[in-house]
């Protein structure tokens, strides 16, 4: 076991972590911490595109510094050579580092347990697991990637407490308020992209962009529609390169460079997605209203209750103004 301090030093890494969730496809989302008599000497993330990796940059920032330090990384340090940059494992005992604490081992192949092995046999201490559910959440889009093969899934719905999500003549606008909608654009500046249902884009021409100050350029995820017909012209050839069409659920597993895909609705399409068991997280923000109107899933394809239960688990629950969040992953 690590000194006490640990925990909390992982914990300034994860949240570095978050910088980067959904800019850094295909390579995971890392934050990196480096610690030298219990002050901050480096501090780093995986840049946009992947690169540099959070310990290069840790590492730039740390300068001699680094030397006796110990590295928290919320990923263990790669071992493998890419023509983008040098293996993070070589660069950390190069820069004389004393001790590694990674949350995580790496599923890729190319380092898989190789980065430790290297450190180790450099002279560095190693030790592992400590923020290991956490690192997995932040990182969930990089490790579903790696186990299933398909981008990570959340669905987002915002219901009232009936839970409608829309009035019987289809008025959305708006059921929750604005501490609920401003947290849902930041979840969509931490997806690559966003997809509505044919029914949902026809009737509100959704922009699904990102409105929030200083995010609002960079972190505008690539926007699809489910549907098997052709989407109408649009104004200009801007706003139709801005939009990419997706005949079935299963077929996200074909896309490239997106990891985290965040599902806005309508019924129908939420529904195909728990159908076909590609939700991941639910996000449910809830209004402190009744309105009788249109239902927020459709027909999910259950036949007893039984088979209901057991499937989710709440991570999360929040005040957001008057509205609430509650969070679930799948169990």
């Amino acid at each position: 076991m690590g000194p006490v301090s640990d925990p909390r030093w992982m914990g300034a890494a994860l949240a570095l972590a978050e910088r980067g969730r959904g800019r850094t496809a295909p390579n995971p989302n890392v934050g990196c911490v480096i610690v030298k008599d219990g002050r901050v000497v480096g501090r780093g993330w995986t840049q946009p595109g992947g690169r540099p990796h959070a310990e290069a940059m840790a590492l730039a920032e740390a300068g001699e510094a680094a030397r006796g330090a110990t590295a928290y990384v919320t990923l263990e340090p790669c071992a493998h050579v890419s023509p983008r940059g040098p293996a993070c494992s070589t660069l950390l005992a190069e820069a004389g580092i004393a001790r590694v604490v990674a949350a995580l081992e790496d599923p890729d192949p190319r380092t898989g347990g190789a980065g430790i092995e290297r450190l180790r046999a450099a002279g560095v201490a190693v030790e592992t697991g400590i923020g290991a559910a956490e690192a997995r959440r932040s990182m969930a889009g990089f490790l579903t990637r790696r186990e299933l093969g398909r981008p990570h899934v959340t669905l987002k719905l915002a219901t009232s407490l009936d839970g409608c999500i829309a009035l019987a003549n289809g008025a959305s606008r708006w059921i929750t308020g604005p501490a609920a909608r401003a947290h849902a654009h930041l979840e969509r500046a931490r997806h690559e992209a966003i997809l509505v249902g044919r029914g949902t884009f026809d009737a509100d021409k959704p922009i699904l962009d990102v409105r929030l100050p200083g995010l609002s350029k960079s972190r505008a995820p690539r926007r699809f529609v489910l549907t098997n017909r052709p989407l109408p012209p649009f104004a200009n050839s801007h706003e139709a390169e801005n939009w990419h069409t997706l005949e079935n659920p299963a077929d996200i597993a074909d896309w490239l460079g997106i990891d985290h895909l965040l599902v806005e609705g309508g019924a129908e399409t939420a529904a195909s997605f728990l159908r076909a068991e590609l939700v991941d997280r639910l996000l449910l923000y809830r209004a402190p209203i009744l309105i009788g109107g249109r239902q927020a899933l459709g027909d999910l394809g259950l036949t007893d209750l039984e088979a209901a239960h057991g499937r989710w688990r709440r991570v999360d629950r929040r005040q957001l103004g008057t509205d609430t969040l509650e969070v679930y992953e799948r169990d």
